[in-house]
């Protein structure tokens, strides 16, 4: 028989059992789809850290009493509760220690509990604006650049001068018809003179880059207070030859300006590019694994299913199998056709959770405002092993077809 043959009998002996063949079909479909929406997802977040969302500059480090994956709140925090905030006075220590070894120091303090809300001719923005301090480093050291205007200088820190630079969103909402530089804003209380506007750098997992605030360290600790805040401190070498020199070098002045002693531990944190990005791929690599173990699961159970319903769609078509045999078909031809219908309720239920699972998984990373990805790897893999499944767990019954004896099928009732 010609293979076209065998699909056109394959296709209508499966179309007999609709209902049947749906729900088999739904058992890979689940399958597929569990892995290939988190692949999906976790794939197009990967991809946009990896291509342009980056917490720092290039070449920097950064000190903190916090490492960058505690949250706000929770039980993880309160290990490092108790740990001494950085001060100002340490950071200046730092800085001084560190003149003329880096090529930028930014020293940086967030005003995160204060809900930031900029108004101008009685126009306002969202109450959510984050107020940094800072000084002229920060741009560097957080990947902003300059739209128009001008950034901080060190005269500003030095004499705590009134002034800001405003994130994109800031100036269309406050500013979309006239330019803002000069102009005078009222945020959280005070008034402040614009003298810069940041380049649109959009957003991150969800969150706006755009609705900052950045003024004067020393100015933002008389207007929003200095007590029981911690300063971040970000050390950029002067190049990847110096890096490794550079960041040794920079432990040591940390610890001095810390007051540490040679036999206690570091009692900051250290992190950057990379090591958020080896902390994400670490934990990308956890979730990978858990929904392989649970889609594998899924897979198995599937094809567990096909093959009892290609057990029973034997023993309903005996007396089909006998005639066809008796009439010069080779057992290779029923073979084929049993293994066609097996692999065809597998493929199909693959290729429907193979686009179910891409259009989650993007909609999730659309959500989180990560890049849109096709994962061609994981697809083609859903394929292989949708083809893989229908053979394996469709060999058996096709082979107990074939070889039933043409006189006993027909006597068959």
């Amino acid at each position: 028989m010609l293979f076209k043959e065998i699909i056109k009998m394959a296709l209508s002996s499966l179309g007999v059992n609709k209902l049947r063949s749906s729900l088999t079909m739904i058992g890979i479909t689940i399958g597929v789809f569990s892995v290939i929406s988190v692949m999906t997802a976790i794939g197009a977040l990967q991809y946009s850290i990896e291509h342009g969302i980056s917490f720092l500059g290039s070449n920097i480090f950064q000190f903190a009493k916090y490492p960058a994956n505690v949250s706000a709140s929770g039980d993880v925090r309160e290990k490092y509760r108790n740990r001494r905030n950085i001060s100002y006075q340490q950071a200046l220590h730092y800085y001084r220690l560190m003149e003329g070894e880096a090529r930028e120091i930014c020293l940086k303090c967030f005003a995160y509990e204060v809900k930031g809300q900029a108004v101008y001719n009685g126009v306002k923005t969202t109450p959510s604006l984050l107020i940094v301090g800072s000084n002229r480093s920060f741009l560097t050291a957080n990947a902003f650049t300059l739209g128009y205007g001008r950034n901080l200088n060190d005269e500003d820190v030095e004499l705590s001068r009134r002034v800001i630079v405003v994130g994109k969103m800031v100036e269309k909402r406050l500013f979309p018809h006239e330019t803002p530089i000069n102009k005078v804003i009222r945020m959280s209380g005070h008034t402040y003179t614009i003298v810069g506007v940041l380049a649109e750098k959009g957003t991150a997992f969800g969150q706006s880059q755009d609705d900052i605030c950045i003024m004067p360290i020393t100015r933002f600790f008389e207007d929003y207070g200095e007590a029981k805040r911690t300063v971040n401190i970000a050390t950029q070498a002067f190049s990847a030859d110096t890096y490794n020199r550079t960041f040794d070098k920079a432990i040591g002045a940390m610890r001095i300006a810390r007051g540490l002693r040679a036999d206690q531990e570091n009692d900051f944190e250290i992190y950057s590019n990379d090591s958020l990005k080896s902390a994400f791929v670490s934990i990308a690599g956890v979730v990978r694994v858990g929904a392989f173990v649970i889609s594998f699961i899924a897979l198995v159970a599937a094809g567990i299913g096909i093959m009892n319903i290609m057990l029973v769609s034997v023993t309903e078509r005996t007396k089909e199998i006998g005639i066809r045999k008796s009439i010069g078909a080779r057992s290779r031809d029923i073979l084929r056709q049993f293994l066609t219908e097996a692999v065809f309720i597998s493929e199909a239920g693959g290729i429907l959770g193979i686009v179910l699972g891409i259009i989650v998984g993007d909609m999730l990373a659309a959500w989180l405002q990560a890049e849109l990805i096709f994962p061609y790897g994981w697809a083609i893999t859903g394929v292989l092993v949708c083809s893989a499944i229908g053979i394996g767990f469709g060999l058996y019954p096709a082979y107990r077809a074939a070889s039933l004896d043409p006189i006993e099928a027909l006597r068959y009732e």
